[in-house]
Formats: C-alpha cells, structure tokens, sequence
C-alpha cells in the first residue's frame, strides 16, 4: 500500500494558483483510498497525478492500493475498504459477471463510471523487437503472456491475436502471477509479447532494453481482422496512435487497438456526494494535472465516452452535466446499461439461490447460460456466450 503525500501549499499561494470559482460544492473527505494497477503503470502514475490535487487542494490524502489483477483491485471496493478503483476494462467484465467474475464469490457487479481517459495512447500486444515480429500474424508460435485473476489483460491479448487470424493454439501462454512479473518477463526473455498500455513504464523500460518493443498495427481497413477482433473485445476500437514507446509520435502514428485506460470507477452504494466531488474535481482541476503524468491528458471532459459499455453514477452524471457535456442521449444510453446491470444482478440472484453446482467449471457454465436467457428476456444482447 502506497500513500500518495504532499505538503499542502498555503491558502494564499493555492487560491493564486488553482482559484476557487467552481470548487465550492467540493468536499472530499480527509482520507480516500483508490486501487490502481501496479507502480510504474500510467494508470498508477495518473491516480498519483489526480491525488495530488485532491491533497493540495482539498488536503484529501489519497492512499493508493496497486493490484495486479482485477480480482485483486476490486476486492478492496467491495469490501468497503477503497472508494473506487483506476481500473482497465475488467472493470466491464465485472459488471458483466464473466470471466474470473463467473464464481460464486463474485457474480455481476454493480460498478459505475466516473471518468476515464482517452489520450494519444493505445492498449495493443506489445511485442519485443528482437523476435522478428511485424505483424499480428507472425505471433503464430511465440510466448504469449498473460496474467492470473486479470481477464483484461488475457481476453485483449486473445482479441489482438484474433485480429491476426490467431486462437490461443497458434502460440504458447506464458502464466504470471500479477502485471508487474509479467513485464519482468519480458524484460527476463520469459515472453515474447505482452499488453500494456503504449505509455505505461514497464513498455518504455522494454524499449531501452536490449530486446527493445514493437507495435504490430492493427489498421481500420482490415474489416475482416477487426470484426474477429470485435467477436472477442467489442470494447476496442481502431486509434491513431500518436505516443508512447517504440518510436510513436504525431508524425510517426500506428493504427493501433484502443479503449479509455484507466477507467475510474465506483460501486454504485457509493454516496453521490462524494462520486460528484470526486468526478467535479477531475473536470475543474484539468489544468492542474494534465500534464503530470503520460496519459492524464485524456481525463479531459470533452474527450469522456459518453455512450460505452458501463453506466455513469449519478453522482458523476451531475458533474457531467454541470460542466454541459451530458446530453439526452447519454441519458438513454445510460438508462438501457443500468437496467443491464439490474437484470445480470437479477438473474445471479436467481441462479445461486437455485441448486447451483457446486463444481467451478459447472457452476461458470450454468451461470453463463442462465445469464444468456435473461439477457435474452429484457431484449439485450448477451455479448458473451
């Protein structure tokens, strides 16, 4: 457990430099505990940048929890002992119930949105130089990493193969226990492709290394790679990639596989009061954080996904719309995942407290079909079969 400390500057100097319009109905409690990916990862380095302000200017001291896994990372949420969490997308396949979250301990949750970040980055298979590697397809036969408890990760290494025309067969999974070792394996010659985000630490330290890194695009106009990418990761879509490591710059782009990273998010039992300090705060501190850290850029308000694949609180919807971006389709959008949420809940309700096997693998196939037929029921697709 890391604490993210500053020395708070004086009132003077603080209201010279940051102002106080639109910060008035912020109240933040003395301490906030937030769980993020490991040390070293943008996502950590983008809560550090977001906590500092909240200390500064709020004297709120955000503790950061990092986890390697998104098992690990929500625990804490939905044991009361973190506020939120600066998530991947395992934030959605825990809202969906899926994956790691299709075990009797956990089941659909009931995860919101707050803010996320869309930048100049991308979350692709990272691939060491030294193989050889140049496109998806030439991954056939090489070690893949991927990561206990973190369907993120494994599922978006699995999609980007899927780009290439590959299925887990066609290479060798390489186990970690958490993102950290994972990278360590790159580093180590363990593996031979990982995914992270473009901007994170552990890529750039690759990239210095003597194996170095390379980005296998993943071009918009491959209809027929992305429609068997989507069949697996219907959350990514294709993006010009303009940063990060392996030489990505605006005038040296890759098109690249991409989603918002990181994710920040709560459970919706969480209070509106503290959901809207915490999102109004992101939205009117901009300028105070955005340059702190690689990535952070991307919390603008202009640049949220407003219609994705996880609800809004409420809390941040009334950030959102007092900073006018929230508009009557974001409503409606919002309202059809909210009610996915109550039915997925519904329906594992219903299924644990029938004679449920008590096998694992029966018991994640069971849950799986039944949560199919619910799905089904209200009028929405299943996504995952």
């Amino acid at each position: 457990m890391l604490r993210v400390t500053m020395l708070a500057a004086s009132i003077a100097v603080a209201a010279s430099a940051f102002g106080t319009a639109g910060a008035q109905d912020i109240k933040l409690p003395g301490t906030l505990t937030l769980t993020a990916y490991d040390t070293g990862t943008s996502g950590f380095n983008i809560a550090v940048a977001v906590g500092k302000v909240f200390k500064e200017k709020y004297s709120s001291d955000m503790r950061i929890l990092p986890a390697g896994n998104d098992i690990a990372r929500l625990a804490p949420l939905k044991n009361a002992r973190a506020q939120a969490s600066a998530m991947g997308i395992g934030s959605y396949f825990a809202s969906e119930g899926v994956f790691e979250f299709a075990v009797k301990e956990w089941g659909p949750q009931p995860l919101r949105l707050m803010m996320s970040s869309a930048s100049c980055n991308a979350i692709p298979l990272n691939v060491a130089r030294d193989t050889g590697v140049k496109q998806v397809k030439d991954l056939k036969g090489k070690r893949i990493g991927t990561v206990v408890g973190s369907p993120a990760l494994n599922q978006n290494a699995f999609a980007i193969l899927a780009f290439g025309d590959l299925t887990v067969k066609d290479v060798k999974l390489v186990e970690f226990s958490s993102f950290g070792a994972m990278w360590k394996g790159m580093i180590n010659n363990e593996v031979d492709a990982a995914v992270a985000s473009t901007i994170t630490g552990q890529v750039r330290e690759l990239e210095t290394s003597p194996r170095g890194v390379v980005m296998p695009p993943t071009p918009a106009s491959d209809t027929a790679g992305w429609a068997r990418l989507h069949r697996i990761a219907p959350y990514y879509y294709p993006h010009k990639t303009t940063c990060g490591a392996g030489g990505l710059s605006p005038t040296h782009p890759i098109e690249l596989p991409n989603y918002p990273y990181p994710i920040f998010v709560a459970y919706a039992s969480q209070p509106g009061d503290l959901v809207y300090s915490i999102t109004r705060s992101m939205i009117v501190d901009y300028a105070q954080y955005k340059d702190s850290a690689p990535g952070a850029d991307g919390l603008e308000v202009q640049r949220q996904v407003l219609k994705w694949v996880l609800p809004y609180h409420d809390g941040a919807v009334k950030a959102l719309k007092q900073a006018g971006v929230w508009t009557d389709e974001a409503q409606k959008h919002n309202d059809m995942l909210v009610k996915r949420q109550d039915t997925l809940v519904a329906a594992w309700t219903a299924y644990t407290k029938a004679d449920a096997p008590a096998d694992k693998e029966a018991f994640a196939k069971g849950w799986m079909t039944a949560r199919k037929a619910a799905l089904a029921k209200a009028g929405l697709p299943p996504v995952f079969e």
